[in-house]
């Protein structure tokens, strides 16, 4: 079985509100955090920072593990593996990609759209916190 890195942000602010993507894609329609995949020679922290920056504008100035979530595609022979990240030390203006429109909201009026599959349970990961014993990664 092969095996898909990925990663997703949770990126944040003090008001409580968070950012989504209300992604357009056939495969995974809905609201979700944005992110992507790891490219080759390039770290899951460097991929976070890159994915953010072309999906939303922004720059990151950190992130901090704060889980994982997983699933596998027995049809293609897949598991994918998504390492989750959140933060709130960021700069830069929004702006949309063609993976679809960004926006911050609050976790209220989630029930105002179209959630991607497994969003509910990716979103709690996020709001736990952080794994004890992780490191924050910092943009160089």
């Amino acid at each position: 079985m092969k095996v898909i890195l990925t990663n997703m942000v949770m990126v944040y602010k003090d008001d409580g509100s968070f950012l989504v993507q209300n992604r357009i894609k056939n495969d995974w329609p809905g609201i979700n955090f944005p992110g992507g995949h790891i490219e080759k020679n390039e770290t899951m922290e460097e991929s976070a920072f890159r994915e953010i920056k072309e999906e939303t504008g922004l720059i990151l100035d950190e992130v901090v593990c704060c889980g994982s979530y997983s699933w596998l595609d027995f049809e293609n022979n897949k598991h994918h593996l998504c390492i989750l990240y959140r933060t709130n030390k960021f700069h830069g203006e929004l702006v949309s990609s063609n993976e679809g429109e960004v926006f911050f909201i609050k976790e209220n009026d989630l029930n105002k759209y179209q959630l991607s599959l497994d969003f509910d349970k990716i979103l709690k990961i996020c709001m736990k916190g952080v794994i004890d014993g992780t490191f924050i990664a910092s943009r160089k």
